[in-house]
């Protein structure tokens, strides 16, 4: 994963015919907006909805990961992808915090940039075809903790205000 500092959390220009449907969606989720020269996107304010943002946020970041895989990102970049994705919605579920992670995070902007240096720079060489199907156990694995965590928060809610 890219260490988090502003600097970083840029998105790359691309010239890469493979990278622009990657960039726009990047660039939708995560710098769409701009207020007072803060940028953001539609990922934090879909986990503004408790469980079906952070769930949906995590589908679209993982459908760009798998995309990118079909399309022959190594699978040592797929995996640091799928990290960001993955850290993105686990911190993201986290009542405020998480609220406030997501509008700094940017995980989609930094796996563009991982994907640029892969494909303009020569980074990260290899196939990713044999970890596509590790993707998709780890991403189900993940929502399904996702469901859990806010499962048990409502429970707790549930109890605290009903005693």
């Amino acid at each position: 994963m890219i260490p988090a500092n502003r600097s970083n959390t840029s998105a790359p220009v691309v010239s890469d015919p493979r990278l622009k449907m990657v960039q726009r969606v990047a660039r939708l989720m995560d710098e769409q907006f701009s207020i007072g020269g803060f940028k953001f996107g539609l990922d934090p304010l879909l986990n503004l909805i408790p469980v079906a943002g952070d769930v949906s946020s995590y589908i679209i970041s993982v459908a760009l990961i798998i995309t990118m895989a079909q399309h022959g990102a190594s699978g040592r970049v797929a995996i640091k992808m799928l990290g960001n994705a993955t850290l993105d919605a686990l911190v993201g579920t986290i009542p405020v915090l998480g609220w406030i992670f997501d509008f700094s995070y940017k995980a989609n902007t930094r796996n563009l940039k991982l994907l640029t240096e892969h494909y303009t720079e020569g980074k990260h060489r290899g196939s990713a075809k044999p970890v596509i199907i590790s993707i998709l156990v780890i991403m189900l694995m993940v929502l399904a903790l996702i469901v859990l965590l806010v499962i048990k928060l409502f429970q707790w809610l549930e109890a605290l205000f009903m005693s």
